[in-house]
């Protein structure tokens, strides 16, 4: 593939350090990772967002966690069909093969596409409802949430609100993959809404009782 390029030097550095560093004084634990295959207890669906760290949040280590990031953290509605479904897939093999019991969806505050979608639903962002967009597309899985934000009259208020309902929507959606309802009506898999604060470092989890976001 003649446009693949060497790395920049900046991540060469970066992963010699790795290597002598994290890896040298970790060996043992990273063969046995290769050895045994993963194990992980919870899949986590994240923002792509690069200021969401997931791992350090949770102080994870490597094998914890099977993580799946796209943009605002969205789930699609179950839907075979002749398309390519990523999202779809990852949760498929977290739910199906690697049995997590724990499915986070974490949403962020000061998301951008979250923003983009509030832009394209309220009519500022024509480039999104373009047919060619594969963000405004990817997008379209959060109107319902918009339209369940739009009353706010604040723009401030809309978007945070959204962010929120972005999460909410993701674990509406989830419901909608029979084996993922079959393994929560076991009580094999538990389901969790959580949104991040970037800024104050916060954490908020979904309480199903009060139907609000509270801090953990």
């Amino acid at each position: 593939m003649k446009h693949a390029m060497p790395l920049p030097s900046y991540l060469v550095k970066r992963y010699n350090g790795w290597k002598a560093t994290t890896y040298a004084e970790n060996s043992v634990w990273y063969q046995r990772l290769a050895d045994e295959g993963q194990r992980p207890r919870a899949m986590i669906i994240s923002c792509c967002d690069s200021r969401v760290h997931v791992t350090s949040i949770f102080g994870a280590d490597q094998g914890e966690f099977f993580i799946h990031r796209n943009i605002a953290n969205l789930v699609p509605p179950c839907k075979p069909d002749g398309d390519i479904h990523g999202t779809s897939a990852a949760i498929e093999y977290a739910v199906t093969a690697l049995h997590v019991t724990n499915l986070v969806v974490l949403g962020h505050s000061g998301c951008g596409g979250v923003k983009g979608c509030h832009d394209m639903c309220s009519g500022k962002a024509p480039e999104l409802e373009e047919k060619s967009s594969f963000v405004g597309r990817w997008m379209d899985i959060l109107r319902p949430g918009f339209e369940r934000v739009s009353q706010l009259e604040q723009e401030t208020d809309r978007v945070r609100a959204l962010e929120k309902e972005a999460v909410l929507v993701s674990l509406e959606n989830l419901m909608s993959f029979p084996f993922v309802k079959d393994a929560v009506d076991q009580q094999k898999l538990s389901l969790h809404g959580l949104w991040h604060d970037i800024g104050k470092g916060g954490l908020e989890y979904y309480n199903k009782d009060t139907g609000e976001f509270a801090s953990v």
